[in-house]
């Protein structure tokens, strides 16, 4: 065979002959020699068959995601802790359940209702009161679902409000009034402030921030405030609600920086 000009024989490796290199079958023996004619490239050498690796494969889009770019997923969890809520304030109004039922009440302390500290953040009885605070929740909510996934706002929800009633209702044990607490404006002031403290933080280092911080401090003065609308709103959720926040934004914001 010749070097760099096209093959003028090749070798049969049954019968050992030198026949030309465009033939499938060895003219002395009947030998295999390939499975079809070999193609010819425009020197006149054989082309050799380029293998190809597999070609990659696309998972199917979904409902309205771009090609290219990641759609976000709903968020669930906002949705299931909005909706119970609602579903607090529908059964109050009712009149399927009673508010000293489900509420936390001060002066009497949980005994074995301990369960109540978990009622009583799905329950309303001020309809200001209940559209302020699960207007909130839904909307941070939603915020710090697509920024850390459901768990974080789960967790969020649970310590704002469960324990801001709980911690209410240990530190008012001891009181002589009888007062029923409801609501969740602990976990609203909760998902709120730690939804903003990347953005508090990236403010004070003077570098770019996509939030609204001045929006977002109006809405926390509000229902930071409503305590003073809705008395069964408790002012020691709220103030466990904004340090839930403050610790787990900060964490959150190490774990999982944006």
């Amino acid at each position: 065979m010749s070097s760099g000009g096209p093959d003028l024989f090749v070798i049969c490796k049954n019968c050992g002959s030198e026949v030309s290199p465009y033939i499938t079958e060895c003219p002395y023996c009947g030998n295999r020699l390939r499975k079809r004619a070999p193609k010819i490239d425009r020197h006149g050498r054989v082309a050799e068959k380029e293998k190809k690796g597999p070609s990659p494969r696309l998972t199917r889009l979904r409902s309205g995601e771009i090609p290219g770019i990641r759609g976000e997923t709903h968020p669930y969890a906002t949705i299931i802790l909005v909706a119970g809520g609602l579903l607090g304030c529908l059964l109050w109004r009712t009149g399927l359940v009673s508010l000293s039922n489900v509420g936390v009440i001060t002066g009497v302390g949980l005994n074995n209702h301990w369960w109540r500290i978990f009622t009583s953040s799905f329950t309303y009885s001020n309809t200001g009161y209940a559209f302020v605070a699960l207007a909130v929740i839904g909307l941070y909510g939603t915020l710090m679902e697509h920024r850390h996934g459901p768990i974080a706002v789960i967790v969020i929800y649970l310590l704002g409000a469960v324990g801001g009633l709980a911690v209410a209702a240990v530190a008012l044990q001891s009181s002589h009034d009888l007062h029923i607490y409801l609501g969740a404006n602990g976990a609203a002031l909760a998902l709120l402030v730690a939804w903003a403290i990347p953005d508090i933080r990236a403010r004070l280092s003077h570098t770019d921030y996509d939030g609204d911080l001045l929006g977002t401090a109006v809405l926390a003065g509000v229902v930071a405030l409503i305590p003073l609308a809705a008395i069964e709103a408790s002012w020691i959720s709220a103030g466990v609600g904004v340090l839930v926040g403050l610790v787990a934004g900060s964490i959150l914001a190490r774990v999982n920086p944006r």
